[in-house]
């Protein structure tokens, strides 16, 4: 059983000692890159300002021109020079910058994924029950990919913001600064209109757009997942109802969100567009050509350089959209490197033997509620125990303690005498081996899926594993054996994926296993190979089953009865049935399920003889 299937098993809040980091910003993790990330910007920055240069050869030949007095070609010739070189280092230093950029932007994405693949690895497997698979694909996925447009495309659009109408302004207030002050109009306009995008309400809508986004994407990776098995059981429409529904909330948070913004951000565009920015230039160029204050060949300057003002400023909005874009989207990733790893100890402890001990075990999720209270309970090698017991018992966060997904908030889990938490974690997963009911195999060789957890072990041991779990015969069936290659060249029903899980299990030999519903809805077949390999493994293996079927309840030495976090009985099934208690309840109302008839006796227990 890997993280990413355990990630499906269910969505169960994380322990209260598993602490949620703050979100950061982007500046501290790319500050291992930030060396680089200053070249792209120096290289910008000085293809930005060589990048005037054209536009103001263009000027200067233009008031050469219209000013009265004789052309001196050697002046002429200069700005020519002057701006072919300007187009030239433009083009270079541009081109340098860009190229570094997205050389930089795929080292820090490679880098991301190592840290989260790194950090995933080391983080304890419960913590991924409370999290979707879409919203951990999101994060490894698109979150990453959101870092792309802040280094590679953010420092061009951001440079010239500001360098651009810099220089340009130093330039157009030494031609006349009234006119300057009169250019400069719309893009003031345009600024005021700034505050009105960054009110509370805009931002929550923000937040409520990104919220909207991870539900639709989570939405769709189960749907879509999942659409083979509602099919087949009829809840297609169930299932198309819940995508429906996280797509149609995500265009209400979206239209909110349009509705907000559209009104200040189409006065910006305005301000900003070109026609108004001629307007207002021509007007006071017009006014002050009229009173005298200033020849028509200087209102050149303001009518080129006065359209290119506004270019970069709107710019500046989309590379503050990819900065906040990046930033959110680092602060969920610093959230994930932010889980802690699961505490390994100092001096490892050898267990000695399998006994299963677990201690006055207490544990919840969240504090203030305890989901398991005061457990006690022992597990002999050799055995098999069946915990059954309702709905939200505890059942699931029981035997998930066993390999360790959390650790109990009071007592201990013991194995071999040695408290869980004193044993290496390599140790633990060789010595407990747990199945799951949703079971994931990895587009590999049917031999590969089985050695997932013992890669180097021989072609024997994986047959010996299948064949314990009933499934070597519809192997031998496929296109090439244990070499076929699932989800390309076949696919397995539900049921013979689940006997793959097992042999999986099955062939680290480790003397515990678990076995958290995995047969729950399970075919007869699957249900009855699934038990037949449970009779017949070799040893004395500890074996914790979470049970559904009266069958395996029957099969079981030991019986545990959990009911509200407590185990409220214990015993050998025929026992239990005897004391007429909460088990027999159970017993009754499962057969009344199963059967159109009155419950009656006869039902065989181990041991007895099978009709």
């Amino acid at each position: 059983m890997t993280a990413v299937e355990l990630s499906e098993a269910g969505e169960r809040p994380a322990p209260s000692s598993i602490v949620e980091p703050e979100a950061g910003n982007v500046a501290r993790l790319l500050r291992p890159h930030a060396g680089r990330f200053a070249a792209v910007v120096i290289l910008q920055v000085i293809g930005a300002v060589a990048g005037l240069a054209p536009l103001l050869a263009i000027i200067e030949l233009g008031r050469a021109l219209l000013s009265p007095g004789p052309i001196r070609p050697d002046e002429i010739r200069t700005v020519v020079v002057v701006g072919v070189v300007g187009l030239l280092v433009r083009l270079l230093f541009t081109a340098a910058s860009s190229a570094i950029g997205h050389l930089l932007d795929d080292r820090v994405q490679l880098s991301f994924r190592r840290q989260l693949a790194a950090n995933l690895g080391r983080a304890p497997i419960g913590w991924f029950a409370r999290r979707r698979s879409g919203e951990l694909a999101k994060v490894v996925g698109d979150d990453v990919s959101a870092v792309h447009p802040f280094i590679a495309h953010a420092p061009a659009e951001l440079v010239s913001a500001f360098v651009v109408p810099l220089v340009s302004l130093v330039y157009l207030f030494a031609v006349d600064w009234r006119l300057t002050l009169i250019t400069l109009v719309p893009v003031l306009l345009a600024v005021a209109f700034v505050p009105l995008l960054m009110v509370p309400a805009r931002v929550r809508e923000q937040k409520e757009f990104d919220a909207a986004m991870g539900r639709m994407t989570s939405a769709a990776v189960e749907f879509v997942r999942g659409i083979a098995v509602v099919k087949a059981f009829g809840g297609a429409v169930r299932a198309h109802r819940g995508f429906r529904k996280a797509a149609n909330d995500f265009v209400d948070v979206f239209n909110r969100w349009v509705r907000g913004m559209s009104g200040p951000a189409a006065a910006m565009q305005l301000a900003l567009s070109p026609p108004f920015v001629l307007l207002v230039v021509l007007i006071g160029g017009a006014v002050l050509i009229t009173s005298g204050g200033m020849t028509p060949a200087d209102v050149l300057p303001f009518v080129l350089l006065g359209l290119g003002l506004t270019a970069p400023v709107a710019a500046l909005g989309h590379g503050f959209d990819d900065l906040q874009a990046a930033r959110r989207a680092v602060g969920r990733i610093r959230e994930v490197l932010a889980v802690p790893a699961l505490p390994e100890p100092t001096r490892p402890v050898e267990p000695r033997g399998h006994r299963v001990e677990l201690r006055n075990v207490r544990f919840g999720y969240e504090a203030g509620h305890e989901v398991l209270r005061g457990i006690d309970l022992v597990l002999e090698p050799g055995t098999l125990t069946a915990v059954v017991g309702p709905s939200g018992s505890g059942k699931s966060t029981l035997v998930q303690l066993l390999p360790r997904f959390f650790d109990p908030t009071h007592g201990s889990v013991r194995l071999g005498g040695v408290d869980l938490r004193e044993l290496d974690s390599r140790e633990l997963y060789r010595r407990v081996a747990f199945v799951f009911q949703d079971t994931h195999l990895l587009r590999a060789s049917v031999a590969d899926n089985i050695a997932l957890a013992v890669p180097h072990t021989d072609l024997d041991d994986v047959v010996r594993a299948a064949k314990l779990a009933n499934i070597h015969d519809r192997i031998l069936e496929l296109p090439r054996g244990y070499e076929t290659v699932l989800h390309d060249e076949v696919e397995l029903s539900g049921g013979e994926a689940q006997r793959i899980s097992l042999a999986r299990a099955l062939v680290t030999e480790a003397p515990v296993l678990v076995l958290d519903e995995a047969t729950a809805f399970a075919d007869p077949q699957t249900e009855q190979a699934v038990r037949r390999a449970l009779q017949t493994l070799p040893g004395d293996r500890t074996i914790l089953v979470i049970a559904h079927r009266l069958e395996t309840v029957a099969d079981a030495d030991t019986v545990v009865f959990l009911e509200n976090g407590e185990i409220v009985e214990r015993g050998e099934p025929s026992e239990l049935l005897a004391r007429n208690g909460r088990f027999a309840d159970f017993w009754r109302s499962s057969r009344s399920a199963i059967a159109d008839e009155p419950p009656s006796p006869g039902v065989p227990l181990r041991g007895e003889e099978s009709s």
